[in-house]
């Protein structure tokens, strides 16, 4: 079955120009108008992408994007006419893979698209669950679980970077490569969202912020990452 695409913006030209796009690129599609009606659709349906406008008639979007984080294991790719920086990084920040400003054209929409859903099943094809230094992260329920059993939830982006971490143990891997694997526009907003995503990681690894011991950064080159990996 193809992959399932949510839209949700309250500009009905919008939701058409998309459904359109991503139907003849052969995705199945649902749009919606307010969060409220997009919510309730999620208790039934569990999408692969959801493009989530931010200026919505009944919620903030950002609060939207920052559920659909913490809840969905649904790659986020925001849709907006915000152009700020901030604003951008705001996004990310609360766990949007990706943002796109309009006006775009829809077979941008469609590539980014595309590439959310092969850096998916390259992941799932791997393995959904790693093992290292006491910790089990478990990438199928969006949990790490530490030698006590306790169970610490993570995000769809905290969990991109964490296994780009998890799939290259002990090798330098450089700001640019990151930008290259996990998709986005390169920049000031890219940079201070992964410096966001990796603070929370080390805050849920309960790394000592001043000398964290796992994910280590190399100023002026990347980060690395010493813990010993293993995947089932």
């Amino acid at each position: 079955m193809s992959a399932l695409v949510t839209i949700l913006d309250d500009e009905p030209q919008i939701r058409t120009l998309l459904s359109e796009a991503l139907t003849e690129a052969g995705f199945r599609t649902a749009a919606y108008a307010r969060a409220t009606e997009f919510e309730a659709a999620l208790r039934s349906a569990t999408p692969d992408v959801c493009l989530v406008d931010l200026g919505l008639p009944d919620r903030d979007g950002l609060a939207v994007v920052h559920r659909l984080a913490l809840e969905s294991g649904a790659a986020i790719i925001i849709i907006s006419g915000r152009a700020q920086v901030q604003d951008r990084v705001t996004g990310l920040e609360l766990g949007a893979d990706d943002y796109i400003i309009k006006p775009f054209d829809p077979a941008e929409v469609v590539a980014r698209v595309r590439a959310r859903l092969r850096q998916g099943k390259s992941r799932e094809q791997a393995g959904n669950t790693a093992g290292f230094n006491g910790w089990t992260a478990h990438f199928d329920r969006y949990v790490l679980v530490d030698d006590a059993g306790e169970e610490i939830g993570f995000s769809h982006a905290e969990g991109e970077v964490l296994r780009l971490f998890l799939d290259a143990p002990k090798r330098l891997i450089s700001r640019q490569q990151m930008q290259e694997t996990l998709g986005g526009a390169a920049g000031e907003s890219f940079d201070r969202a992964m410096d966001v995503r990796i603070s929370r990681l080390r805050t849920k690894l309960r790394e000592d912020p001043k000398n964290p011991q796992l994910i280590k950064t190399i100023y002026g080159a990347g980060y690395i990452f010493l813990g010993d990996v293993s995947w089932s």
